[in-house]
């Protein structure tokens, strides 16, 4: 008889691993309604969780933020999918870079973190639109987030796209998603459309199956709209929600299985002009700890916060319009720069009470850098560049038409028309029924006038000679994420008037700054043009080595009035350092060239520029800093007693 042939040692391990390890068809997540709680692999199963959202994070860094969140003690993860990321035109999809998901999803299994999944179609997130394509505004009668036929047609669409690709990585399917939620907080929208919720609860089932764990989150108001028989009903709230009664009211939905907490907040978000939120640590903790002594299951909302760069950042509607500052640090346990805090350790500790923590210590703070102050110089007013900001030429229409008319999503467009006769004595330039979406920066044959926004009551008086060029830079300051069932379109929604002039005969550049600034800005050009005292909408940059190895950083920009700032052609966000709280920009070292090589840094300032353009990058943020502690009590009486209102995510 001839020898049996030995194994090798690598056949021997891999013999080993395949039996020791769950096969995907003996994979499970499931609810055990008997218990009242969940069983993973048909084990008693807890998710203490964090949420962590890869578009608010260059994905150089997501490994590390991810580690992080398993060294405090976390075993999930879980995060949205922004549609309007993915899907920039309709039909046209990016998953590519920084829009990797699949990427994050093989990060979050090597950092052994399980995965919760939230793909909207509607995500809050205080992101722009609530994660919806601004394309959809193109049809302007569309009802947003119900069973209009013209928005489940998109919907449809993207998920059949989507939630194919998703499949794979199922938990039952070996993959790290152990459950996925439906819409996000639909109970809070008023639109109570429940065909709708009814459609896509369907929609998830007939591309998912039957296996994968689906739930909807809400707030403890939100429940009865916001449910869904056949979903698994979860709820959210903060440490200062009263818990016994909220979790009590949940049971009236779902009277038996795992009480879940989606959000537990551990700070919040920022509007320009309020004050920078927190959260203290032991209000934090103690609510947790209560939780997780009642075994419930609980995901942090933020666990690491991020950035909103770019145009991303969302708004809300709360008697007047609040666009949410560039900074998404959120008082979260991983600040903003990735780096752990005092709420951190806190929250760890009240893990390591209920389930094991990793061994081993939590990395140190990245290192952080300072540079400057350095003098920017003047590359010259916007106007100057509009051959390059809108090569196509102008759209010349009667009436102003909105962004979302002319196929402008994001940023800026201008509008330009001409003084039909000579305006002797200042006449009140002004855009009646609200009409300004977000803010006007006006100007006069080149002369720089003043500002116009929304929901705010601003005199602005003009003069002209017959001819004159009146041009009204429109800003989109982040379409609304929650709070209005109202579309929220952009740019001029209704024409100007000057003093009992309506203006027609507009001429419409919808500008794209971002091309100017990393393709083709012309450091040569202009050069002579320049105004002797610059204000307005006016360019600067400069640009500066990194002399050692470098580190994070934060832009500071004192003086500054508010606009758009990039670095080496990277979009990093929006400033207002008049208003605040916000007064520095989260600079990631991997934005930044080595050493020996020169960064570029572009600035679009649309008011006043200091006497002293300069710049510095700081080693630490300012995140709290209220330039006019009055502003937010100006605009209205009652204001400075009103109670904040959960804003939703």
């Amino acid at each position: 008889m001839a020898p049996q042939k030995l194994l090798c040692l690598p056949s021997l391990l891999l013999l080993l691993l395949t039996r020791l390890l769950p096969q995907a068809d003996t994979r499970s997540f499931v609810v055990d309604r008997d218990h009242d709680r969940f069983l993973l692999d048909g084990a008693p199963f807890r998710y203490v969780s964090g949420s962590l959202h890869y578009f608010r994070v260059p994905r150089v860094l997501w490994a590390d933020r991810l580690f992080k969140m398993r060294m405090s003690g976390l075993n999930a993860v879980q995060f949205y999918v922004p549609w309007n990321y993915h899907e920039p035109e309709p039909g046209v999809y990016n998953f590519n870079a920084n829009r990797d998901l699949f990427a994050f999803l093989r990060e979050a299994t090597l950092a052994n973190l399980l995965v919760i999944l939230r793909p909207g179609p509607y995500i809050c997130a205080e992101w722009e639109m609530g994660g919806l394509p601004a394309w959809l505004l193109r049809k302007p009668k569309i009802h947003l987030r119900t069973s209009d036929p013209d928005f489940l047609a998109a919907v449809d669409s993207w998920l059949k796209v989507l939630l194919p690709k998703i499949h794979p990585w199922l938990y039952h399917n070996g993959g790290n998603i152990i459950s996925i939620q439906v819409e996000n907080e639909y109970g809070s929208y008023g639109a109570c459309d429940m065909s709708y919720m009814r459609h896509l609860a369907g929609l998830f089932r007939a591309l998912l199956g039957d296996k994968i764990l689906l739930f909807t989150t809400d707030g403890p108001e939100g429940l009865k709209c916001g449910s869904l028989q056949g979903l698994y009903t979860t709820i959210d709230f903060g440490p200062a929600d009263n818990m016994t009664k909220i979790f009590a009211l949940l049971r009236k939905y779902e009277p038996r299985g795992p009480l879940v907490n989606s959000e537990y907040y551990t700070g919040w978000l920022d509007y320009w002009g309020q004050n920078h939120s927190t959260r203290s640590v032991p209000a934090v903790t103690k609510g947790l700890e209560n939780m997780l002594k009642l075994g419930a299951s609980v995901n942090m909302y933020m666990f690491h916060g991020g950035t909103n760069f770019g145009y991303w950042n969302g708004a809300d509607e709360k008697g007047r319009f609040l666009p949410i500052t560039t900074s998404y640090d959120y008082d979260a346990p991983i600040s903003e720069a990735g780096d752990p805090t005092p709420k951190l350790f806190a929250i760890r500790n009240v893990i390591s009470k209920f389930q094991e923590v990793p061994l081993g210590p939590l990395p140190p703070p990245s290192p952080k850098m300072m540079l400057g102050p350095l003098s920017l110089h003047l590359d010259g007013n916007l106007l100057a560049f509009l051959d390059f900001l809108c090569p196509q030429g102008p759209i010349h229409s009667i009436l102003p038409m909105t962004f979302e008319a002319v196929n402008q999503d994001h940023g800026y467009m201008l509008y330009r028309t001409y003084l039909t006769h000579t305006v002797s004595e200042p006449t009140q330039f002004w855009v009646p029924n609200n009409g300004v979406h977000d803010r006007a920066y006006v100007m006069v044959d080149g002369v720089f006038q003043g500002v116009l926004e929304r929901n705010m009551k601003h005199n602005l008086f003009l003069t002209g000679k017959k001819g004159a060029k009146l041009d009204v830079l429109l800003e989109n300051m982040g379409r609304l994420s929650f709070g209005s069932n109202s579309s929220d379109f952009k740019g001029l929604l209704e024409p100007p008037i000057l003093g009992q002039t309506v203006l027609t005969q507009w001429l419409m550049f919808p500008l794209k700054v971002d091309n100017l600034v990393k393709w083709w800005f012309p450091n040569q050009l202009l050069k002579s043009s320049h105004p002797q005292t610059p204000s307005g909408p006016t360019f600067y940059s400069t640009t500066f080595p990194i002399l050692d190895s470098g580190g994070d950083t934060f832009l500071f920009l004192p003086g500054w009035t508010k606009g758009q700032v990039w670095i080496n052609g990277f979009n990093l966000g929006r400033y207002w350092t008049k208003r605040g709280p916000q007064q520095t920009l989260y600079v990631p070292r991997p934005l930044l060239f080595p050493r020996g090589a020169l960064n570029k840094i572009t600035l679009l300032e649309l008011e006043n520029v200091p006497l002293q353009p300069q710049i510095q990058f700081l080693d630490r943020p300012i995140l709290s800093s209220t330039m006019h502690k009055t502003y937010i009590y100006s605009l209205s009486a009652e204001s400075a007693s009103e109670p904040m209102e959960l804003s939703g995510h």
